[in-house]
């Protein structure tokens, strides 16, 4: 729903639906989202990819791929950083892109991660009205409680 209020959502079920695979660059589409140049000191704040609305958003996108039967993996900065990558598998992200240095980082943080445990808190915080704009420090917690290094 916060995906339509933003008028992205009515057309994900119809590429999905056609597409053979999906690739969701998350660096063009955070940008595009927050309309701020990630690199632009001036608006670089308003720059943070775990954001409820831009995780809402990228929920969306999976949400519609997996009902299509459509793959859908993740290029971008997110997919490489520990805690971001976490949100995504939160989010039923399963395939990502990603530098050599970045995949042992994120090896460790799979092999201690459950997925099953994530997705239920993940469900719980974005679907949360009163819920945070940002959840970088309650995915932080999320990853503390359960010994996942990020």
């Amino acid at each position: 729903e916060q995906a339509k209020a933003m008028g992205l959502g009515e057309q994900w079920p119809e590429i999905a639906r056609e597409a053979d695979f999906l690739s969701v660059g998350t660096n063009d589409l955070m940008q595009f989202l927050f309309a701020a140049d990630r690199e632009n000191r001036r608006v670089s704040e308003r720059f943070d990819p775990l954001c409820a609305a831009g995780l809402r958003a990228l929920r969306a996108i999976v949400d519609h791929a997996d009902k299509a039967g459509c793959p859908v993996t993740v290029c971008g900065e997110m997919g490489g950083k520990p805690l971001e990558t976490m949100a995504l598998i939160g989010l039923g992200y399963r395939g990502f892109s990603m530098s050599a240095a970045s995949i042992g980082p994120v090896k460790a943080m799979l092999r201690a991660l459950d997925a099953g445990k994530l997705r239920e808190r993940m469900d719980w915080m974005l679907a949360s009205p009163e819920g945070a704009t940002n959840l970088r420090p309650q995915l932080a917690a999320f990853a503390t409680e359960f010994k996942v290094p990020v």
